[in-house]
């Protein structure tokens, strides 16, 4: 019990930081959330190779260390030197964003924790702490898509990207954690790849048009 009450902590303190990701509206500050977030994602795979004494699940957490919470922020943090510091403001203000993104998740919460059985209609995905689990992993999901779809600034999309993929990667933890660990590792290297080619697109589109705005992208057309 008390194994499983450090996941869900792990868990809660993983969305708290995803949703700082989300909102903080600097980029630097952003990237720092979003790397805390990475943190307690590998913690949440260190804990769950702990609780289900499977070996295998402490190479996904040094993966995602390595190229969650060092590799990719470091990224960010390189490519946002060479760009403007604050987010390009997006569809949304600060408050209706927040109140959109809490109607969301509590969507997703009430929908996915109370009818787990049409997500995962496995006997494992019923019982605590995989339940909540493969709830918030659905909910860090649904921040990603947010903002792939609502932010108009290119750092704050790759920032979406990895929400999103850190989402599918908390979801396969409690779905299939006998996956092998080369598996998760060449997943976490093509997610770093992308977003090095995002994070590399970005800065030739700013050198182009001076701004890092998604939405006017259809001025590279002339």
């Amino acid at each position: 019990m008390i194994r499983g009450n450090l996941i869900v902590t792990l868990m809660i303190a993983h969305l708290i930081a995803s949703i700082l990701a989300v909102e903080i509206r600097n980029l630097k500050s952003a990237t720092i959330a979003l790397c805390v977030q990475a943190f307690f994602l590998s913690s949440i795979f260190a804990a769950f190779a702990h609780l289900s004494n499977n070996p295998t699940l402490y190479w996904w957490s040094l993966t995602a260390l390595v190229t969650k919470v060092v590799v990719i922020p470091w990224l960010l943090l390189v490519y946002i030197r060479k760009l403007p510091k604050a987010e390009i403001t997006p569809f949304m203000g600060l408050t209706f964003s927040i109140s959109i993104v809490s109607i969301i998740l509590v969507i997703f919460y009430r929908f996915i924790h109370t009818y787990i059985e049409f997500v995962a209609p496995t006997p494992e995905a019923m019982v605590e702490p995989a339940r909540s689990c493969l709830t918030i992993s659905f909910m860090i999901f649904a921040l990603g898509l947010y903002v792939l779809i609502a932010r108009k600034d290119a750092i704050k999309v790759v920032i979406g990207l990895c929400l999103l993929e850190n989402g599918v990667h908390l979801s396969l933890i409690t779905l299939a954690p006998g996956l092998p660990s080369t598996t998760f590792i060449g997943i976490a290297t093509n997610v770093v790849i992308a977003a090095w080619l995002l994070l590399y697109l970005t800065g030739k589109i700013f050198a182009i048009i001076g701004s890092t705005d998604t939405s006017i992208l259809s001025e590279l057309r002339r």
